[in-house]
C-alpha cells in the first residue's frame, strides 16, 4: 500500500511550514480537521510526521520509499497479531472484569458458544459501567456487548497499514482478527502497529 495523494500534499505542507497545526493543515487543503485524522494517523505511525503536543506536525525526514517504510509496508496482520482474550455471551459482567484486568487489555472479544464466531466486543468502559450500575453479578455480557456488524475486523492477510488505517479512522484501541469462517483468531492493536514500528526502527539504526 502506498501513501495516498493526500497524505503526499499533507507531508509537502508539513515540509515547508513546519512545525505546523491540524487546523492549518487543513485550511491549506480546503478540508475538514477530521477528514484528515486517519491521514495524519498513517503518516505519524509510520515514522513520516513527528506531531508533537502544542506545537504541531514535524516532517521527521523519512520518506514513503525508504527502507522503513518499504519494511513496514510489508508486514501482514498475521506477522503481528497477539493473542485475542475470549468469553462466552452468558460470561457474567463480574467474570469478564476479572478477565480484563488478569490478561491487562482494553476489551474482550464475545464467540458464540457452539461455532466460536465472533458475535461482539465487550470493552473496559462497558463492564465498568454495569459495574458502577450494580449488575455486575447477574448481567451476561451479552446484554452490554457492541454486537456485529456493528463491529470494525481485520483479516490476517490485510497490511499493517490498513489496519492503523482502520484503528485510526474509527478512533478505537484494538480491531479483532477473524477467519473466513468469522472465528476470532488473533488482536491488533495500537501497540503491535508501535513496537513494530520500533523494532524496524531499531534494526535501520543499528
Amino acid at each position: 500500500m502506498n501513501f495516498t495523494q493526500r497524505q503526499k500534499q499533507i507531508v509537502e505542507i508539513v515540509k515547508s511550514k513546519e512545525p505546523v497545526s491540524g487546523d492549518v493543515i487543513a485550511e491549506e487543503l480546503g478540508l475538514a480537521k477530521s477528514t484528515l485524522r486517519s491521514d495524519l494517523a498513517v503518516l505519524t505511525m509510520t515514522g513520516v510526521l513527528d506531531a508533537r503536543p502544542k506545537v504541531g506536525y514535524i516532517y521527521s525526514g523519512l520518506e514513503p520509499q525508504s527502507l522503513l517504510f518499504e519494511q513496514f509496508n510489508q508486514y501482514k496482520v498475521a506477522d503481528v497479531m497477539i493473542q485475542p482474550v475470549i468469553v462466552y455471551p452468558d460470561t457474567k459482567v463480574n467474570d469478564a472484569i476479572t478477565s480484563l484486568f488478569m490478561y491487562d487489555v482494553g476489551s474482550l472479544y464475545v464467540v458464540d458458544s457452539s461455532s466460536k464466531s465472533l458475535i461482539g466486543v465487550v470493552s473496559r468502559k462497558d463492564l465498568l459501567r454495569s459495574l458502577l450500575a450494580g449488575q455486575a453479578e447477574k448481567t451476561a455480557v451479552a446484554i452490554v456487548m457492541t454486537r456485529m456488524p456493528n463491529i470494525i475486523a481485520v483479516t490476517p492477510e490485510m497490511t499493517v497499514l490498513k489496519a492503523a488505517e482502520l484503528i485510526s479512522k474509527h478512533q478505537i484501541d484494538s480491531l479483532p482478527v477473524i477467519s473466513s469462517d468469522d472465528q476470532v483468531i488473533g488482536k491488533m492493536s495500537k501497540t503491535n502497529i508501535i513496537d513494530l514500528l520500533v523494532e524496524l526502527s531499531s534494526e535501520e539504526d543499528a
